[in-house]
C-alpha cells in the first residue's frame, strides 16, 4: 500500500461516512477525527476525537501521518461566528501542524460555493476568480488561499476539491450540472492522493454531467468521472420549473442570510 497512515477528518460527516469504507483499501491504517460520532474502530481503523478549534489536539492527531484528507468543519451556510472556529481557526491549526509534523500533503475539501456568484450557464476554471456565495464560501476560499501560503512557504502540497453536490443522486435542475456521484467522489480523492507534483492544485468535482459549468483541463489530478446526471435529467426538468433568468451557480446559497441583528 502507499501509505501507512491517512487522517480523515470529519469522517462522521456526510461524505466521511461515505468515504471511510472506502479509504481503507489504500492504507495501512485509517486514522479517524471528528467532534463525536465514529463508533468502535474497524480493523485498520483507529479513532482519535479531536476539536479542529483545539491546537494542540489538532497537532496531536497529525503525528504520524502521511496525507491529510481534511473533510472536517461546518459544511453549510450558518452565522460567521458558527463557522470561524472550525472553518477558520481550524484549517489553520492543520495547516500549522502538517507543518511542524512534517506532513507533505492535504487534500483539502473545499466547495463549489468558493465560486457559486458565477452565473449558471458560464463554464469557468480553477483560474477564474473566486466569487463566494456565503460565509461557508468565503471560508472555503479562506482555506485555498492558507492552502497555496503553506505551499509557497513550506512546500506542502494540496489539491483542493471544490465538491458538487454530491449524493446518491441529483435532486434539481442545478445538479444536474454539479451532482458528484459517491463513486466519482472516491475517484477524485484517490486520484488526488496519488497524483504527482501538485503543489496547490484545484479540482472541480463534479461526475460527467452534460452541461458542466466546470472545466478542469490542464489539471495536475488524473480525475476521469464515470457517472453522470443524465439518467436523471427527463424526470427532474419535468418537476421543476426551469431556473429564472440570472441564476448563479451557487443556486439557494445566496439566498440564506444575513444572520443576527441588521
Amino acid at each position: 500500500m502507499p501509505f501507512k497512515r491517512l487522517l480523515l477528518t470529519g469522517a462522521a460527516g456526510n461524505l466521511g461516512k461515505v468515504l471511510r469504507p472506502r479509504l481503507r483499501g489504500h492504507c495501512e491504517v485509517l486514522r479517524l477525527s471528528d467532534l463525536g460520532g465514529l463508533g468502535e474502530a474497524e480493523a485498520g481503523e483507529e479513532c482519535q476525537p479531536a476539536d479542529l478549534a483545539d491546537k494542540a489536539a489538532v497537532h496531536g492527531l497529525l503525528e504520524g501521518v502521511d496525507a491529510v484528507l481534511h473533510f472536517g468543519g461546518v459544511s453549510t451556510e450558518y452565522a460567521f461566528e458558527t463557522i470561524l472556529p472550525a472553518n477558520i481557526v481550524g484549517v489553520f491549526n492543520l495547516y500549522e501542524a502538517a507543518r511542524r509534523r512534517g506532513v507533505p500533503r492535504i487534500i483539502f475539501a473545499s466547495s463549489n460555493h468558493v465560486t457559486g456568484h458565477h452565473a449558471q450557464g458560464q463554464v469557468i476554471t480553477p483560474q477564474d476568480p473566486v466569487r463566494p456565495d456565503g460565509y461557508y464560501g468565503v471560508s472555503k476560499a479562506f482555506g485555498e488561499n492558507l492552502a497555496q501560503f503553506y505551499w509557497d512557504r513550506h512546500g506542502i502540497e494540496t489539491v483542493s476539491l471544490r465538491i458538487g453536490s454530491c449524493g446518491p443522486e441529483p435532486t434539481d435542475r442545478r445538479g444536474l450540472s454539479t451532482w458528484l456521484s459517491f463513486d466519482d467522489l472516491e475517484r477524485l480523492v484517490i486520484a488526488a492522493l496519488n497524483a504527482r507534483a501538485v503543489g496547490h492544485s484545484i479540482v472541480y468535482g463534479a461526475s460527467a454531467n452534460p452541461g458542466t459549468w466546470w472545466d478542469n483541463t490542464g489539471s495536475p489530478v488524473d480525475y476521469r468521472p464515470q457517472d453522470s446526471s443524465e439518467p436523471w435529467r427527463a424526470r427532474i426538468e419535468a418537476a421543476q420549473a426551469p431556473e429564472p433568468t440570472g441564476a448563479v451557480q451557487g443556486g439557494g446559497y445566496v439566498l440564506i442570510g444575513p444572520f443576527g441583528d441588521d
